[in-house]
């Protein structure tokens, strides 16, 4: 009851908003607002390091004075301040250059229905509890292993927030989200050789979060697993991107598609409307009412709709990733993807790691990347990475000092397979990714 009485007085807050943008002379107006509260502990070497208690607000509002924009956040949530954040956007607009496509979106495109998503689930918990599974957490991984001799810590999060867009084509609603999440980091050392690696587990409802101790053992698992990495000789090999790291794989694929990218030409998939991105067994689609799902939403950030949407099909592309203002400039349709995708899936194969790892028989497993190496006009792709060598199926010895490389389109056109061990934690939801032949850069 509380959550939903502040959730009508932000509403009102929005509301009055709208009407303070008209009284100033706006022709239309939009405004978002979020508050958010929550409890961050962190520990190390079983001492407390922090405690920490978030409670943050902010408003943004955008006015527009026929195809003039302006805009103005806030922290202040006071009559004073709203009043004065819109006078603010209003005197941004009215010195703005025209903008042909500058406006909302088309009404009839905007959230009707609103069920419950079942995002909100409050997790009541206090410090010294939080404080428990951390340290609980963090000792399970120094235990694990006389190699594991020093930690950077575990820690336990939880966030609860309310989010309220509105605009003056009289779109307005509310909801509450919650996520939480524990994760635990750790290093290990042997014959001088010293490796770090983590875990960690996010979730809406704190009821599937795996187990304080199953977090601790994977993270010092994956650290003494590392230990004794060496680099490798350069060469070309298959390619083999572990779960964790796919969905970074599958978003520079996003990235292309999106409106922004577009309409600047800055993408290596200009003009790829209805032609083959994938091999015919990738299918990409979004399912954004997902009960539960960390990447659910009734609506993009501008009211318009979700809806279940296959983005390839069959390696074909289907749509782009359009805002009101994107599709504007390439003479299309919203898609509803202002703020980007909704628990974004690919279709996985019938096969587990251990599995693809036989699938590619010699080759390169990659659980981790570093760098920013893709150029998103061309395609070219080079990142630094470690993971491990694999002859005959079988991981031989941790690998790292290495940078793999290739050009996307041609990445994307040659994924072998996708495993069934699906990565959840994310927007983006995508198993292992096999790929027939990148170049490696080593000794």
């Amino acid at each position: 009851m509380q959550t939903e009485q502040e959730i009508n007085r932000l509403k009102t807050i929005i509301h009055d908003l709208l009407h303070e943008a008209k009284n100033q002379g706006a022709s239309s107006a939009d405004a978002g607002l979020s508050v958010d509260n929550g409890l961050s502990v962190n520990v190390r070497l079983g001492e407390v390091e922090t405690i920490e208690h978030h409670c943050s607000q902010g408003l943004g509002v955008s006015v527009y004075f026929g195809q003039k924009k302006g805009s103005a956040s806030s922290t202040d949530l006071s009559a004073k301040s709203i009043k004065e954040t819109v006078t603010a956007a209003c005197s941004i607009a009215r010195y703005a250059s025209e903008d042909s496509y500058a406006g909302l979106p088309d009404p009839a495109r905007f959230a009707t229905e609103f069920k419950d998503l079942q995002l909100y689930h409050p997790w009541n918990i206090h410090a010294d509890d939080a404080i428990d599974l951390a340290l609980n957490c963090e000792d399970t991984a120094r235990q694990y292993h006389p190699d594991i001799n020093n930690s950077e810590g575990a820690s336990v999060d939880s966030y609860s927030g309310i989010r309220v867009y509105g605009n003056s084509l009289d779109f307005l609603h509310g909801y509450a989200s919650t996520r939480h999440s524990i994760s635990c980091s750790v290093l290990g050392e042997r014959n001088g050789d010293m490796q770090r690696d983590y875990w960690y587990s996010v979730a809406r409802d704190q009821k599937n979060l795996d187990s304080v101790e199953f977090i601790g053992q994977k993270a010092a698992q994956r650290t003494v697993q590392r230990l004794g990495a060496k680099s490798l000789s350069t060469r070309k090999c298959p390619v083999l991107y572990s779960a964790e790291i796919a969905s970074g794989l599958i978003g520079s694929f996003l990235g292309a598609i999106s409106g922004g990218s577009l309409y600047r030409k800055s993408s290596f998939l200009l003009d790829s409307l209805d032609s083959k991105v994938f091999p015919d067994f990738i299918n990409l689609y979004e399912q954004p009412h997902l009960l539960g799902a960390l990447g659910s939403a009734l609506y993009d950030s501008e009211g318009v709709a979700t809806q279940a949407n296959k983005i390839v099909t069959d390696g074909i592309l289907n749509t782009y990733l359009l805002s009101s203002y994107s599709a504007r400039k390439l003479g299309m349709q919203t898609t509803g993807h202002a703020g980007g995708v909704h628990n974004l899936c690919i279709t996985a194969g019938d096969k587990n790691l251990e599995q693809l790892l036989q699938k590619m028989d010699t080759g390169l497993l990659v659980t981790e990347l570093m760098g920013q190496g893709v150029n998103p006009v061309t395609g070219d792709y080079s990142r630094g990475a470690s993971g491990f060598w694999v002859e005959q199926g079988v991981i031989q010895y941790p690998v790292q000092e290495i940078t793999i490389a290739g050009n996307l389109k041609d990445m994307f056109q040659h994924i072998l397979a996708v495993g069934n061990d699906i990565d959840y934690r994310g927007n983006i939801r995508s198993g292992s990714i096999l790929i027939e032949e990148m170049a490696i850069a080593g000794e």
